[in-house]
């Protein structure tokens, strides 16, 4: 259930940035404008939450915050707030929609554990589990690299961690990381990414 929701998010976020971006494109036609006006929609959208904490990348927290919730906050209980996953989402798919070049990642790897921390919550499961899962899951279907993000989840959440091998960490996290990849379709942030069965064709 949390890697559909996993995959899911991640369709949502490739979709929503790319008609974004095809409706700055399409009414704002001098490109160094759209930063300009992505920029006063974030500005608006501060206002809007009320909060500082989903600008940035969310690697640490913001010191003017009063939750201080970043990706290391999501990996304990209460460590996010129930819409913090989808804040995100929507702040930097304005961000790079605009505009902006490049800082997709790493908030993909925020959206990803806030949405764990509040599905942990929901399921009744471990919250750091279900927080590294979704780190590693959204990611593996915004950007259709499956393998590569489980082999991610093991070198991040494992190093010299018997007892995670142990518990089956591998297992959860190649489940999440495809389960998501397969639900996201041929959606990803990579609009020039070609997919294994488009080259077969050719």
């Amino acid at each position: 259930m949390a890697s559909v929701a996993f995959g899911l998010t991640s369709v949502l976020f490739a979709e929503l940035t790319h008609r974004i971006q095809h409706f700055f494109q399409k009414t704002i036609h001098s490109p160094s404008l759209r930063p300009f006006v992505g920029g006063l929609v974030v500005i608006g959208l501060v206002h809007l939450v009320g909060s500082r904490d989903y600008l940035g990348l969310g690697v640490s927290p913001d010191p003017n915050s009063a939750t201080g919730i970043c990706i290391q906050s999501c990996f304990h209980s209460g460590g996010a707030a129930q819409w913090s996953w989808f804040w995100k989402l929507v702040f930097t798919a304005v961000t790079v929609g605009s505009g902006f070049k490049g800082g997709e990642v790493t908030p993909l790897f925020f959206i990803g554990a806030a949405l764990g921390n509040v599905l942990a919550v929901v399921l009744g499961a471990p919250v750091d589990l279900l927080a590294g899962l979704g780190f590693v899951a959204v990611f593996a279907g915004a950007t259709n690299t499956p393998l590569a993000c489980t082999i991610m989840a093991l070198e991040l959440f494992t190093p010299g961690n018997g007892d995670l091998l142990r518990s089956g960490f591998v297992a959860y996290a190649a489940i999440a990381c495809f389960l998501s990849y397969f639900l996201s379709g041929h959606s990803g942030i990579y609009p020039a990414q070609r997919s294994i069965e488009v080259l077969k064709c050719q």
